[in-house]
């Protein structure tokens, strides 16, 4: 049987890549993001890369040019040489490491982990992030969940940590939108691996939330989570068929 989803996952929204503002000196997936999260009550949400020697870096992108002042792939960089990378508009902050942004969250508030894919096009190409965030999970006590969009990194994340909640990460793949084949879409499209990979919730793209597949599996008790809202009358058009969202760019009010 699948882990449950914590309640907070459902309550409280969740700041996509921490409450970044670039004007405040706020980088996303930042210490100083989190923290201004965390400060106002909200979940955050953190994408993670895999250093050079088999770390869980805290960072979105494969490559270093648009978040910081560096060129090249962040996965050649060692976990050491990634923590000397300051982020672009922050105070001098640098990429910190999973195990870092735990101690930093330290159960406070919920923490939704995505892993990004590394095989290149969603295959089973998986293996050493995973691995990496998980041993840094290790004695973390507090609401955490892990999510992908590739499902078989979802399923490798159940099996590694079975007592942990794992996601998908869902949309409708736009072929125009992917670095995906044609024939890739259409198999993630309608999320058909969700029972296989023994996933506990879904993370949609807000633009496809009434797709009747998201509605099939939240009529069946499936947490339906939501990405990336970025105003009141999104995030109130997306409440209709989503449970919570993750946001960015505005202040989302905390249910009473």
């Amino acid at each position: 049987m699948t882990p449950p989803l914590p309640l907070g996952f459902t309550t409280t929204p969740l700041t996509h890549r921490g409450l970044h503002d670039i004007t405040q000196g706020r980088p996303e997936n930042s210490r100083a993001g989190i923290l201004a999260a965390m400060a106002r009550g909200y979940g955050v949400e953190i994408d993670l890369q895999l250093s050079s020697d088999g770390q869980a870096l805290v960072f979105h992108d494969y490559d270093l040019t648009r978040l910081t002042h560096e060129t090249g792939p962040i996965r050649r960089r060692t976990a050491a040489e990634a923590q000397q990378i300051a982020l672009r508009h922050g105070d001098g902050e640098t990429i910190p490491t999973l195990a870092q942004v735990l101690n930093l969250v330290d159960g406070q508030v919920p923490l939704l982990i995505e892993i990004k894919d590394q095989d290149g096009n969603m295959g089973s190409d998986i293996g050493p992030l995973e691995t990496a965030a998980v041993r840094a999970l290790q004695g973390y006590d507090g609401p955490v969940a892990l999510m992908s969009f590739n499902p078989h990194s979802t399923a490798r994340l159940a099996q590694l940590a079975p007592h942990v909640p794992c996601g998908l990460v869902t949309c409708g793949y736009d072929p125009q939108d992917w670095p995906l084949t044609v024939k890739t879409c259409e198999q993630l499209r309608d999320i058909p691996d969700f029972e296989t990979v023994s996933a506990s919730f879904i993370s949609h793209d807000k633009a496809d939330l009434a797709r009747p597949r998201v509605r099939q599996l939240r009529d069946a008790g499936v947490p339906v989570l939501c990405w990336t809202i970025r105003s009141p009358k999104e995030e109130a058009e997306a409440r209709r068929y989503a449970d919570n969202v993750t946001f960015e760019g505005y202040l989302a009010d905390i249910p009473g």
